[in-house]
């Protein structure tokens, strides 16, 4: 489950429904005002893209270089090449782009008739509370045993078969309500196009290291130090002209990891201010039981600096952060 919003950057908040009557507030054909906004791009997304700009300049000159490469070779115009990659992130928007990034990539299959029972009622729900038109998204299934959800892309929302058949529908509401808030606030296409954009300098740097053994191999040991003295010259100038400024690089997993971890808790206040507060926090307090149980019947615990370390390059909050944040939508009103 991916969670977000702060208080205040969400629909205000609505009353609790009770778990009986969750699913018949908004039957069909009743008539539901949307917004004019369906959706923005808050501070998060925002942040997360610029942390991945370093990585999207990279691309860009690996681009540019091989286009300068096929103008050479074939003739093809090197700002074309250059020109269709950046164009090419408006694939993430595209239906027919998403449905095959759901059912290749993510492995994940259209409801079946007895899951959209289930899900469109507490969809309808969910939606409406927040003003948004539900059938602008996509419902997808992922065949798990595991409690979670998701959402991915421009449309697409995820859910496992496990919440489908187990949760309360309440809590289900409020499992949906988080990944809507993840697509109001704009962090799933923002992170979707910011991997895109980066598969280049993804692809070189996995290329590099794969190649850089077989290739010491193949040269003489002398020849081994000459290139990797070169290398470590060569970074020496480098960080020696920009002022050191690039090893602001080696932060950017621990930033990235905190930028997305701040998204979850927008996501919960989202669903929140819808009124699936009580809902949520009984949930993450149900998982968050099931994971201490777990840990003590586990023989061999992690040392707790190795889970510190872990935890600064986690992508979610533990249950306690989101459970703490949770609290203010939990008290009663004066």
């Amino acid at each position: 489950m991916q969670p977000t919003p702060h208080p205040g950057s969400g629909p205000e908040p609505a009353p609790a429904p009770a778990p009986d009557d969750l699913v018949r507030r908004h039957a069909p054909g009743t008539r539901v005002t949307y917004r004019a906004r369906q959706r923005s791009v808050d501070a998060t997304a925002w942040l997360g893209l610029a942390l991945h700009l370093p990585a999207f300049l990279l691309a860009l000159g690996l681009v540019l270089a091989l286009s300068l490469l096929l103008d050479a070779w074939l003739g093809l115009p090197a700002w074309l090449t250059a020109l269709l990659w950046l164009a090419s992130g408006a694939l993430v928007f595209n239906r027919t782009v998403e449905d095959r990034l759901a059912r290749h990539l993510l492995r994940l299959h259209r409801p079946l008739p007895h899951e959209r029972a289930a899900l469109d009622p507490v969809w309808r729900e969910v939606t409406a509370r927040a003003g948004i038109d539900g059938s602008r998204y996509q419902l997808w299934i992922e065949d798990s045993r595991d409690l979670n959800a998701f959402a991915a892309a421009g449309h697409l929302v995820g859910v496992t078969r496990y919440a489908v058949e187990n949760l309360p529908r309440s809590q289900l509401a409020a499992v949906l309500a988080h990944e809507l808030g993840h697509h109001t606030g704009g962090h799933a296409w923002a992170a979707l196009l910011a991997r895109w954009y980066a598969l280049p300098a993804r692809a070189a740097w996995r290329l590099a290291v794969r190649l850089w053994p077989r290739t010491a191999r193949c040269l003489s040991r002398g020849a081994t130090l000459a290139l990797t003295a070169a290398a470590c010259w060569l970074a020496y100038l480098t960080l020696a002209a920009t002022y050191g400024l690039p090893l602001l690089l080696l932060a950017l997993p621990w930033l990235s990891a905190a930028v997305t971890r701040r998204g979850e808790l927008r996501a919960d206040a989202h669903a929140a201010a819808l009124g699936f507060g009580p809902m949520l926090a009984a949930l993450l307090e149900r998982v968050l039981a099931e994971e201490e149980e777990e840990r003590e019947r586990r023989e061999n615990a992690s040392p707790r600096g190795a889970g510190a370390f872990a935890r600064l390059l986690s992508s979610h909050p533990d249950h306690r952060t989101r459970l703490h944040h949770l609290q203010q939508y939990l008290r009663p009103a004066p």
